[in-house]
Protein backbone atom coordinates (compact mmCIF):
# COMPACT_ATOMS: atom_id res chain seq x y z
CA UNK A 1 0.00 0.00 0.00
CA UNK A 2 1.34 3.44 -1.00
CA UNK A 3 0.73 6.42 0.62
CA UNK A 4 -2.32 7.55 -1.72
CA UNK A 5 -3.49 4.16 -1.27
CA UNK A 6 -3.37 5.00 2.58
CA UNK A 7 -5.46 8.07 2.34
CA UNK A 8 -7.81 6.73 0.44
CA UNK A 9 -8.28 3.53 3.00
CA UNK A 10 -8.46 6.70 6.02
CA UNK A 11 -11.47 8.09 4.18
CA UNK A 12 -13.08 4.94 3.24
CA UNK A 13 -12.69 3.28 6.55
CA UNK A 14 -12.84 6.29 8.56
CA UNK A 15 -14.56 8.80 6.79
CA UNK A 16 -11.36 11.46 7.57
CA UNK A 17 -10.53 12.91 4.03
CA UNK A 18 -6.51 13.81 3.65
CA UNK A 19 -6.05 15.10 0.56
CA UNK A 20 -6.60 18.59 0.94
CA UNK A 21 -3.78 18.70 3.58
CA UNK A 22 -0.35 19.45 2.14
CA UNK A 23 1.34 16.40 1.58
CA UNK A 24 4.72 16.60 2.03
CA UNK A 25 3.95 17.97 5.66
CA UNK A 26 1.06 15.11 6.24
CA UNK A 27 3.32 12.36 4.87
CA UNK A 28 6.13 13.47 7.11
CA UNK A 29 3.78 13.33 9.90
CA UNK A 30 2.77 10.21 9.70
CA UNK A 31 6.25 8.43 8.56
CA UNK A 32 7.45 9.80 11.97
CA UNK A 33 4.71 8.03 13.86
CA UNK A 34 4.61 4.80 12.43
CA UNK A 35 8.81 5.05 12.67
CA UNK A 36 7.86 6.12 16.54
CA UNK A 37 5.60 2.51 16.85
CA UNK A 38 7.40 1.01 14.60
CA UNK A 39 5.14 0.34 12.42
CA UNK A 40 6.45 -1.58 9.29
CA UNK A 41 3.87 -0.37 5.85
CA UNK A 42 0.95 2.03 5.77
CA UNK A 43 -1.32 -1.23 5.21
CA UNK A 44 -0.07 -2.29 9.20
CA UNK A 45 -0.82 1.17 10.25
CA UNK A 46 -4.62 1.03 8.48
CA UNK A 47 -5.31 -2.08 10.70
CA UNK A 48 -3.35 -0.70 13.87
CA UNK A 49 -5.62 2.72 13.61
CA UNK A 50 -8.87 0.35 12.77
CA UNK A 51 -8.51 -1.85 15.99
CA UNK A 52 -6.81 0.27 18.21
CA UNK A 53 -9.14 3.39 19.53
CA UNK A 54 -6.10 5.08 21.47
CA UNK A 55 -4.22 5.19 18.28
CA UNK A 56 -6.66 6.67 16.36
CA UNK A 57 -6.58 9.26 18.55
CA UNK A 58 -2.91 9.78 18.73
CA UNK A 59 -3.20 10.22 14.93
CA UNK A 60 -5.79 12.39 14.81
CA UNK A 61 -3.32 14.89 17.40
CA UNK A 62 -0.44 13.95 14.83
CA UNK A 63 -2.21 15.26 11.57
CA UNK A 64 -4.17 18.45 13.35
CA UNK A 65 -2.38 21.32 15.51
CA UNK A 66 -4.57 21.88 18.85
CA UNK A 67 -2.19 24.53 20.65
CA UNK A 68 -4.67 27.18 21.05
CA UNK A 69 -4.81 29.61 23.78
CA UNK A 70 -6.89 32.60 25.14
CA UNK A 71 -7.10 36.27 22.96
CA UNK A 72 -4.38 34.62 21.01
CA UNK A 73 -2.29 37.34 19.17
CA UNK A 74 -3.94 40.41 21.83
CA UNK A 75 -3.21 42.97 20.14
CA UNK A 76 -5.40 41.31 17.40
CA UNK A 77 -8.43 40.53 20.12
CA UNK A 78 -7.64 43.89 21.13
CA UNK A 79 -9.49 45.11 17.37
CA UNK A 80 -11.69 42.70 17.42
CA UNK A 81 -13.18 43.80 20.89
CA UNK A 82 -12.93 47.42 20.07
CA UNK A 83 -13.50 47.91 16.51
CA UNK A 84 -15.37 44.60 14.92
CA UNK A 85 -17.65 43.32 17.28
CA UNK A 86 -18.93 46.78 18.44
CA UNK A 87 -19.46 47.68 14.58
CA UNK A 88 -20.90 44.07 13.74
CA UNK A 89 -23.64 44.78 17.37
CA UNK A 90 -24.78 48.04 16.07
CA UNK A 91 -26.10 46.11 13.00
CA UNK A 92 -27.33 42.67 14.58
CA UNK A 93 -28.62 42.66 18.06
CA UNK A 94 -27.58 38.97 18.38
CA UNK A 95 -24.68 37.03 17.30
CA UNK A 96 -24.35 34.05 15.01
CA UNK A 97 -20.56 33.22 15.59
CA UNK A 98 -18.45 29.83 14.20
CA UNK A 99 -14.91 29.36 16.02
CA UNK A 100 -13.96 26.61 13.08
CA UNK A 101 -10.96 24.50 14.04
CA UNK A 102 -11.45 25.62 17.60
CA UNK A 103 -8.74 23.00 19.15
CA UNK A 104 -9.55 22.75 22.76
CA UNK A 105 -11.79 25.90 22.76
CA UNK A 106 -10.10 28.95 24.21
CA UNK A 107 -10.59 30.65 20.99
CA UNK A 108 -14.64 30.78 21.13
CA UNK A 109 -14.68 30.71 24.92
CA UNK A 110 -12.85 34.44 24.30
CA UNK A 111 -15.32 35.41 21.83
CA UNK A 112 -17.72 34.62 24.85
CA UNK A 113 -15.92 36.07 27.35
CA UNK A 114 -16.39 39.40 24.76
CA UNK A 115 -19.98 39.36 24.40
CA UNK A 116 -20.97 38.67 28.04
CA UNK A 117 -18.97 42.10 28.50
CA UNK A 118 -20.03 44.25 24.97
CA UNK A 119 -23.81 42.62 24.83
CA UNK A 120 -24.95 41.17 27.94
CA UNK A 121 -28.09 40.74 27.37
CA UNK A 122 -28.16 39.61 23.68
CA UNK A 123 -29.15 35.61 22.94
CA UNK A 124 -25.53 35.14 20.72
CA UNK A 125 -25.10 31.82 19.09
CA UNK A 126 -21.34 30.24 19.19
CA UNK A 127 -20.89 27.27 17.51
CA UNK A 128 -17.13 25.59 18.19
CA UNK A 129 -16.27 22.90 15.95
CA UNK A 130 -12.91 20.66 15.02
CA UNK A 131 -12.16 17.76 13.59
CA UNK A 132 -10.62 15.84 17.19
CA UNK A 133 -13.19 14.46 19.26
CA UNK A 134 -10.55 14.49 22.29
CA UNK A 135 -9.51 18.28 22.32
CA UNK A 136 -13.87 18.80 22.11
CA UNK A 137 -14.00 16.81 25.12
CA UNK A 138 -11.36 19.30 26.44
CA UNK A 139 -13.11 22.14 25.43
CA UNK A 140 -15.97 21.10 26.89
CA UNK A 141 -14.30 20.50 30.29
CA UNK A 142 -13.20 24.17 30.16
CA UNK A 143 -10.24 23.24 32.59
CA UNK A 144 -7.34 24.71 31.19
CA UNK A 145 -3.22 25.74 32.84
CA UNK A 146 -1.46 28.70 32.84
CA UNK A 147 -0.18 28.73 29.67
CA UNK A 148 -3.07 29.27 27.97
CA UNK A 149 -4.40 32.11 30.21
CA UNK A 150 -0.89 34.13 29.70
CA UNK A 151 -2.81 37.02 27.55
CA UNK A 152 -5.61 36.91 29.50
CA UNK A 153 -6.08 40.27 32.28
CA UNK A 154 -5.88 39.70 36.02
CA UNK A 155 -9.31 41.32 36.23
CA UNK A 156 -10.89 38.69 33.75
CA UNK A 157 -8.92 36.40 35.45
CA UNK A 158 -10.72 36.70 38.41
CA UNK A 159 -14.00 37.17 36.87
CA UNK A 160 -14.14 34.36 34.71
CA UNK A 161 -12.05 31.75 36.18
CA UNK A 162 -11.52 29.48 39.70
CA UNK A 163 -8.26 28.67 40.17
CA UNK A 164 -7.24 24.95 41.96
CA UNK A 165 -3.46 24.27 41.96
CA UNK A 166 -2.39 24.78 38.45
CA UNK A 167 -5.92 24.20 36.76
CA UNK A 168 -8.18 26.94 36.14
CA UNK A 169 -11.27 26.03 35.78
CA UNK A 170 -13.99 28.34 33.33
CA UNK A 171 -17.26 29.87 34.92
CA UNK A 172 -20.44 27.81 33.85
CA UNK A 173 -21.97 31.11 32.23
CA UNK A 174 -19.08 31.32 29.61
CA UNK A 175 -18.93 27.53 28.97
CA UNK A 176 -22.57 27.74 28.39
CA UNK A 177 -22.54 30.45 25.62
CA UNK A 178 -20.57 27.88 23.05
CA UNK A 179 -22.22 24.68 21.33
CA UNK A 180 -19.22 22.48 20.53
CA UNK A 181 -19.86 19.64 17.66
CA UNK A 182 -17.11 17.64 15.32
CA UNK A 183 -16.91 18.86 11.66
CA UNK A 184 -14.45 18.30 9.25
CA UNK A 185 -13.90 21.29 6.95
CA UNK A 186 -12.99 19.50 3.97
CA UNK A 187 -15.91 17.58 3.49
CA UNK A 188 -19.42 18.35 5.80
CA UNK A 189 -21.54 20.51 5.54
CA UNK A 190 -21.12 24.31 6.29
CA UNK A 191 -24.26 26.69 8.08
CA UNK A 192 -24.92 29.58 7.07
CA UNK A 193 -26.13 33.42 8.59
CA UNK A 194 -22.84 33.64 10.86
CA UNK A 195 -22.12 37.65 11.55
CA UNK A 196 -18.28 36.26 12.13
CA UNK A 197 -16.28 33.60 11.48
CA UNK A 198 -12.99 32.70 12.82
CA UNK A 199 -10.33 30.32 11.21
CA UNK A 200 -7.08 31.20 12.81
CA UNK A 201 -4.02 28.86 11.76
CA UNK A 202 -5.86 26.53 10.27
CA UNK A 203 -6.38 26.83 6.46
CA UNK A 204 -2.35 26.82 6.36
CA UNK A 205 -1.85 23.14 6.11
CA UNK A 206 -3.98 22.70 3.19
CA UNK A 207 -3.35 22.55 -0.48
CA UNK A 208 -3.28 26.29 -2.34
CA UNK A 209 -6.39 25.06 -3.82
CA UNK A 210 -8.10 23.71 -1.04
CA UNK A 211 -7.52 27.36 0.84
CA UNK A 212 -9.84 28.73 -2.55
CA UNK A 213 -12.59 26.36 -2.15
CA UNK A 214 -13.11 26.68 1.88
CA UNK A 215 -12.49 30.63 1.31
CA UNK A 216 -15.45 30.30 -1.01
CA UNK A 217 -17.41 28.30 1.50
CA UNK A 218 -16.38 30.45 4.33
CA UNK A 219 -18.21 33.66 2.04
CA UNK A 220 -21.10 31.77 1.44
CA UNK A 221 -21.79 31.04 5.23
CA UNK A 222 -21.25 34.31 6.02
CA UNK A 223 -24.26 36.96 6.61
CA UNK A 224 -24.29 39.68 3.98
CA UNK A 225 -21.91 42.22 6.45
CA UNK A 226 -20.47 39.50 8.17
CA UNK A 227 -16.44 39.56 8.90
CA UNK A 228 -13.85 36.60 9.09
CA UNK A 229 -11.31 36.75 11.07
CA UNK A 230 -8.06 34.94 9.57
CA UNK A 231 -4.89 33.96 12.01
CA UNK A 232 -1.79 36.35 12.02
CA UNK A 233 0.67 34.21 10.13
CA UNK A 234 -2.39 33.98 7.46
CA UNK A 235 -2.83 36.19 4.12
CA UNK A 236 -6.06 36.50 2.01
CA UNK A 237 -4.15 37.14 -1.32
CA UNK A 238 -7.27 37.23 -3.63
CA UNK A 239 -10.24 38.44 -1.40
CA UNK A 240 -11.39 40.47 -4.35
CA UNK A 241 -11.76 37.65 -6.57
CA UNK A 242 -13.45 35.71 -3.68
CA UNK A 243 -15.83 38.75 -3.44
CA UNK A 244 -14.57 40.28 0.32
CA UNK A 245 -13.78 43.21 1.18
CA UNK A 246 -10.25 43.83 3.40
CA UNK A 247 -11.58 45.99 6.47
CA UNK A 248 -8.95 45.71 8.94
CA UNK A 249 -5.70 43.21 9.19
CA UNK A 250 -7.07 39.62 9.43
CA UNK A 251 -10.60 40.53 8.94
CA UNK A 252 -12.70 40.44 5.57
CA UNK A 253 -16.48 41.16 5.08
CA UNK A 254 -18.88 39.84 2.74
CA UNK A 255 -20.36 43.00 1.60
CA UNK A 256 -23.95 44.00 3.11
CA UNK A 257 -26.27 43.52 -0.19
CA UNK A 258 -24.84 40.22 -1.56
CA UNK A 259 -26.83 37.47 -2.09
Amino acid sequence: MDFAEFKEAVYRRFGLYLDGYKEPQLKRRIDSLMALLQVPDYGSYLNLLARDGQQWQRFIDKITINVSEFFRNQEIFVRLEQEILPSLLATFRDLKVWSAGCADGPEPYSVAILLAELAPGGRHQILATDIDPGALAAARRGVYGERALQAVTPTRLNRYFRREGDHFYLQEQIKGMVDFRQHDLLKDAYGSGFHLIICRNVVIYFTADTQNDLYRRFYQALAPGGVFFIGATENLFQYRELGFEKIAPWFYSRPAGTS
